[in-house]
């Protein structure tokens, strides 16, 4: 039986497919913030809209980025110990949300990692 998907979603996820299959780690970290930003804008729009499923799918997706960046943390000392504190507070934040969603807090998570993917593309 066929999984009933939209065409964005399965276009997306082919898109998504193929950059990770091509990608080396600094890479799929640039990528995992992409979708996380991606997945946490969607989560507001859906929000605003009253959409309770898409939102609840954003912020799982969400979710999954967050948990990949945190796995990939080498060590837990130096740059590695804030950007899993940075990770851990995140994903506090995004499952907190999916019982009282905060608009204004995702709106800020979101921004601050369009921020860091920002200074990281221009490195």
């Amino acid at each position: 039986m066929l999984l009933s998907r939209s065409p964005h979603e399965a276009y997306r996820r082919v898109d998504f497919d193929a950059r990770v299959e091509g990608a080396d780690p600094g890479e799929l970290v640039k990528l995992c913030y992409e979708q996380l930003s991606g997945a946490l804008g969607t989560a507001i729009y859906a929000h605003e809209q009253g959409d309770n499923r898409l939102r609840s799918q954003s912020l799982t997706r969400a979710l999954s980025a967050v948990t990949a960046l945190q796995l990939g943390v080498d060590g837990d000392t130096g740059v590695s110990a804030a950007l899993l504190q940075l990770y851990t507070a995140t994903r506090r934040s995004i499952l907190d949300s999916a019982l009282e969603f905060d608009s204004e807090l995702i709106g800020s998570i979101r921004q601050d990692f369009l921020d860091i993917l920002k200074a990281m593309r221009s490195v």
